[in-house]
């Protein structure tokens, strides 16, 4: 018999860690660690506070209130990061600066980063934030999982097609090893691919099946 994911205890366990305004409070740069982006309306927080569980991250009507790298322990090793909403108009330019500068140099120094889920809403995908993202990630050679949030907003037909196309224009600008699904906070769709990719990076992809022998 072959356990759960083990990545779901984790999950389910999280605690808040601490919030970082820059990289230097971060913590120690050891173990393992997946960082959500996402623009400022992408679901991001919904999206983690389905895989967690929890309300670990705060959901607002008003897009953009995470400011901070928001860091959530799941064991001694491994963390869960919530990057800054991206993007939102409201955003003063001085603010919006110290963001990208701060946000640069997290995902360009963090030796503990493992991956990156970039959230884009499945009615607005492609925006300029997340081709950023995707060169980004390519040409840094950081292992990226996309989560098109949202797709309870259109008919499953709809929603497949989309997933389709954007994969399809994902391989032809960025390549294959990018990787995407369909994702959605209040049906509860696509937790168990997503809970694969998360424990695939932080190596517990075996333990279940190791245990279960």
């Amino acid at each position: 018999m072959q356990l759960k994911n083990p990545i779901l205890g984790l999950c389910q366990q999280s605690t808040f860690m601490l919030s970082a305004a820059k990289v230097d409070q971060c913590p120690d740069d050891e173990g393992f660690e997946v960082a959500f982006a996402g623009r400022s309306n992408a679901g991001k927080s919904s999206a983690l506070n389905t895989l967690t569980h929890a309300s670990l991250a705060r959901t607002s009507k008003t897009p953009g209130r995470t400011q901070l790298l928001n860091f959530f322990k799941l064991d001694d090793e491994r963390r869960l990061v919530d990057l800054p909403g991206y993007g939102y108009a409201k955003v003063p330019i001085p603010l919006k600066q110290h963001w990208q500068r701060h946000l640069e140099a997290y995902l360009g120094s963090r030796e503990s980063l493992k991956g990156l889920i970039l959230m884009m809403d499945i009615r607005h995908p492609m925006t300029d934030f997340d081709l950023l993202m995707l060169d980004w990630a390519v040409a840094s050679g950081m292992p990226m999982h996309i989560l098109l949030t949202k797709a309870d907003k259109l008919t499953y037909g709809a929603a497949k097609n989309t997933l389709l196309k954007v994969q399809s224009d994902i391989r032809k600008g960025w390549g294959d090893a990018i990787t995407i699904q369909l994702f959605s906070a209040p049906k509860r769709m696509g937790l168990e691919e997503a809970y694969t990719v998360l424990a695939d990076w932080m190596e517990l992809a075996d333990k279940g099946s190791d245990e279960a022998e």
